[in-house]
């Protein structure tokens, strides 16, 4: 019974034994962090390639790139909400991409489309819209 307590790990044992294995939680946190101003400095990268910034005024902002070879569907090259939003409609305007303010397209598009993948099939009435805008 003594030989079984003096074998058994103390509490910070399991801790250190704990982050040799998954790693320090500050050391993943911080390269999570950093791998997130990455993800967001390419973003911010494609909006000035972008054709259109459907937005709501002043929350939401999604980027669509049109390529008619490739697809009919636009592809979403960048999104953001309030502050993120606010950035992509600046670097917008600074290169002249055109701007459509559209409350309930902008926030649907960003709860249900992902960056780099084309606009969901549900929206191809709007982006046909858009794309009229666009050609205008």
């Amino acid at each position: 019974m003594i030989l079984k307590k003096t074998i058994r790990m103390s509490k910070q044992d399991i801790k250190d034994e704990y982050k040799k294995i998954e790693g320090d939680p500050l050391i993943k946190s911080k390269i999570k962090q950093r791998q997130r101003e990455m993800a967001q400095q390419r973003m911010m990268q494609e909006v000035p390639n972008a054709d259109v910034v459907i937005t709501n005024p002043t929350h939401f902002a999604i980027a669509l790139k049109y390529d008619s070879e490739k697809s009919d569907a636009p592809i979403v090259v960048a999104k953001g909400v309030d502050y993120l939003a606010q950035k992509i409609k600046y670097i917008a305007k600074e290169n002249d991409v055109v701007m459509v303010e559209n409350r309930p397209l902008a926030r649907a598009l960003y709860d249900q489309a992902d960056i780099g993948q084309y606009i969901p099939e549900e929206f191809s009435n709007h982006s046909g819209n858009i794309s009229v805008c666009i050609s205008c």
